[in-house]
């Protein structure tokens, strides 16, 4: 039996000997691996012979990005859309599940016919970021030196090596300016550092529940969600791949994955959503009885277990941590962004806890403070940081003229 809360079910199982009752036939990783089928993915090569050299002087051999497309380029290449993606994205931007795809796009409420990001007028490009786990080179690729999964000796990655990663994607692709680049959270990220790495190579920009750079109070959560990986003794030091169904990290990373839900959202919401809820009202008093946040958490955790790689996790998660628009620049954040010389449609979330609309507001000060053109807009949600992905009509409001204003 199931009881059944605002959408999601919890079992009736109280958990008493265990934390995280978890079902069975869970893969050791997530990651689309080769063999499995492409879907809508296409795959942009390098090239053998050819490396890529990342920020921290380490080099990648065959670089690799998955990517999607939807709409059609014309004839100038003036209606490409870029869209980056958020900490546990992936290419698969808008379209349904399938065998290749195990959700729905993470914005497909936003990007189509019709839609906010119409695809009868832009070609909309998403690519899964270096160090991802959906076909882009990444810890679960094989190592051309070795023909093995890279594993624990996949090097660090940083934002800027994404961005500069997706400029040999923009380059394969055949154009020269993005009319948009667009993200949200960690994608947002990837926007800011387009403008100062390639600000001759787009035309505007929205960065969305983003940051100039990380938060001690965000790298705080995600110190915590990369620890509770290593500390599940089936992560084995990053150097799992060959582990059968349920010996892989997957209660670290469904650890990993309570945490930042705890982060994304807000009281708020979990009071009106759970309340005091229990998974079973006779099973109380159990050390691992359970409240329905508690399930839910278990849910989301086991749900990204399923199709997410915790090597993969662990460096974008500190990638994320590295971000910082004025660090590592010799003059700093202030002259950085004086490069930034497109309009720009910075939203914030009004109730979002991990990227407060302090840090969007700062975005929007530093531009307008070097001359440029931003326009702050504020999403009333109580859903916290996850609102830019659970309030598309207010999303659409903002974007659509800000789109058309730029064709």
């Amino acid at each position: 039996m199931t009881d059944d809360h605002e959408g999601f079910s919890v079992s009736k199982e109280s958990g008493a000997n265990q934390p995280h009752p978890y079902s069975k036939n869970i893969p050791a990783t997530g990651a689309w691996l080769e063999g499995d089928p492409p879907g809508n993915r296409q795959f942009y090569h390098l090239g053998k012979g050819r490396k890529f050299v990342l920020e921290s002087e380490h080099q990648l051999e065959d670089l690799t990005l998955a990517y999607e497309t939807w709409g059609t380029l014309n004839a100038d290449a003036s209606n490409a859309v870029l869209v980056c993606h958020a900490l546990t994205g992936d290419s698969h931007l808008a379209g349904p599940a399938d065998t290749a795809h195990s959700t729905e796009g993470w914005w497909d409420d936003l990007v189509g016919p019709g839609k906010a990001i119409d695809t009868d007028r832009y070609f909309v490009v998403c690519s899964n970021v270096l160090g991802g786990c959906q076909g882009s080179t990444g810890p679960s690729s094989i190592e051309p030196a070795t023909g093995k999964r890279y594993g624990s000796r996949f090097p660090p990655v940083t934002i800027r090596d994404m961005v500069r990663a997706q400029e040999k994607l923009t380059n394969h692709l055949g154009i020269q300016k993005w009319l948009s680049v667009i993200g949200g959270s960690m994608g947002g990220m990837q926007v800011l550092e387009w403008a100062v790495l390639f600000p001759d190579r787009l035309r505007s920009l929205v960065p969305i529940a983003s940051s100039c750079a990380a938060s001690p109070w965000q790298i705080a959560f995600s110190a915590i969600g990369r620890k509770v990986i290593a500390l599940d003794p089936r992560w084995r030091g990053g150097n799992y791949y060959d582990a059968p169904n349920d010996e892989g990290p997957h209660m670290g990373l469904a650890t990993a994955r309570a945490v930042g839900m705890v982060s994304y959202r807000t009281d708020e919401e979990m009071e009106k959503r759970f309340a005091r809820y229990l998974v079973d009202n006779n099973a109380i008093y159990g050390s691992w009885d359970r409240f329905s946040i508690e399930s839910y958490l278990d849910h989301q955790g086991e749900k990204l277990a399923r199709r997410f790689d915790a090597n993969s996790y662990i460096v974008l998660n500190k990638a994320m941590d590295l971000h910082d628009i004025g660090g590592r620049r010799p003059r700093g954040l202030k002259d950085a962004m004086k490069k930034i010389g497109v309009p720009v449609l910075c939203m914030s979330v009004t109730s979002d806890l991990l990227y407060p609309p302090r840090q969007q507001e700062e975005i929007r000060d530093v531009i307008v403070e070097a001359g440029g053109d931003c326009e702050l807009v504020m999403i009333e949600s109580p859903h916290g940081h996850d609102g830019f992905l659970l309030e598309p009509e207010q999303v659409h409001k903002s974007l659509v003229p800000f789109l058309e204003q730029m064709l």
